[in-house]
């Protein structure tokens, strides 16, 4: 029988429970859940009182890879195949979806808060935008299809900030905040040809990404605002680097990591939001002005963007193995609060 953890509220443990998984309807499919990544944004639906689109009770989880085991009409090629379901889905057929704005579809649909999500053994989503996977290819580089659930987010939402950012040969690339998405980020932009620059107050983050695409890591704990431009500069200009126009993406998903990152910026400089957080904070916005920066919102990844991102994944450029642990689905409460407590550094796949 299919099993899937419910949220019932913030105050009470996750709760098991069956389900009788719904026949497909037309341009759908049912997928056998592989793995499904644990996000900071599942976090602020349990803990901060983050409001889910879909009522309560719910199953979390959008990062998502499995095996298609059922389908309804018009999605039969997708029978059996290996696929990571992406974690925004726009409806595809709306004014936005046919301007190629996907990301702010009014229609679209997230697991784990449209609808239910991958904290699960089944899941039922439309088949539009599956992105399939080549499992020969992962088992070429040491993955599982359930390494892969967080492609879906963690990956494509820093790749997707890249993309719009236009990040490219010879940029020099801000990463502030390098756990899970943002560890990501600094993969992305250093196989997309960038210098890259780690920050974060976790030495052991720090550590682990200077093995993995930063060329530079500081420790924001141990430094002002000032001290961080003044060293970035100097790197900059070490390495010949341009002075202005820095690529910023914020992803530590803080309100004190949002003020450092707003004060990184200069001339010509682009800052991407990439993480979140329901603080708020005071900015001189005429900033922006005065520098003629750009400040980005960055809300999910299109599908049509995943298979470039899983290419990232499969030729080598982007590792996952040393960023993700696999830990049995059952064991989810105890997981969220790991990751809730800071008590764990890589990110967390959950296994049915």
């Amino acid at each position: 029988m299919p099993r899937r953890w419910m949220m019932v509220s913030g105050d009470a443990p996750l709760k098991c429970e069956e389900f009788e998984l719904p026949t497909p309807e037309s341009n759908e499919v049912v997928v056998e859940i592989a793995g499904c990544g644990v996000c900071h944004t599942d976090l602020g639906f349990y803990y901060d009182g983050v409001r889910t689109n879909h009522d309560l009770p719910l199953a979390l989880g959008h990062e998502i890879s499995g095996t298609v085991c059922a389908v309804g009409a018009g999605a039969e090629d997708w029978l059996g195949q290996t696929v990571i379901v992406p974690a925004v889905m726009p409806c595809g057929e709306c004014d936005a979806c046919q301007r190629g704005k996907g990301t702010i579809c009014r229609r679209q649909k997230m697991p784990g808060n449209d609808i239910q999500g991958g904290f699960s053994s089944h899941i039922t989503v439309p088949a539009r935008g599956l992105c399939p996977v080549d499992t020969q290819k992962l088992a070429k580089v040491g993955l599982s299809l359930a390494d892969v659930s967080v492609v879906a987010d963690a990956l494509t939402t820093p790749y997707q900030a890249a993309v719009q950012a236009g990040v490219g040969e010879g940029d020099l690339v801000i990463v502030n905040g390098v756990g899970g998405v943002g560890g990501y980020a600094v993969q992305v932009a250093a196989a997309l040809g960038a210098r890259v620059v780690a920050i974060d107050v976790v030495p052991e983050k720090l550590d682990a990404i200077a093995k993995s695409g930063a060329s530079l890591t500081l420790n924001a704990s141990k430094m002002d605002a000032r001290d961080l431009k003044k060293e970035i500069a100097g790197f900059a200009k070490a390495n010949g680097l341009r002075s202005s126009e820095w690529i910023i993406m914020e992803c530590s998903g803080t309100a004190a990591g949002q003020k450092a990152a707003f004060g990184l910026l200069n001339h010509g400089a682009t800052m991407c939001i990439v993480g979140f957080t329901m603080d708020k904070l005071e900015v001189r916005l005429s900033n922006l002005m005065a520098f003629h920066a750009r400040l980005l919102g960055n809300w999910g990844c299109p599908p049509e963007l995943y298979p470039g991102a899983l290419e990232l994944v499969t030729s080598g450029k982007v590792k996952l193995d040393p960023f993700v642990e696999q830990r049995p689905l059952d064991d989810i409460n105890k997981v969220f609060q790991a990751v809730h407590d800071g008590a764990v550094v890589r990110r967390q796949v959950l296994v049915p």
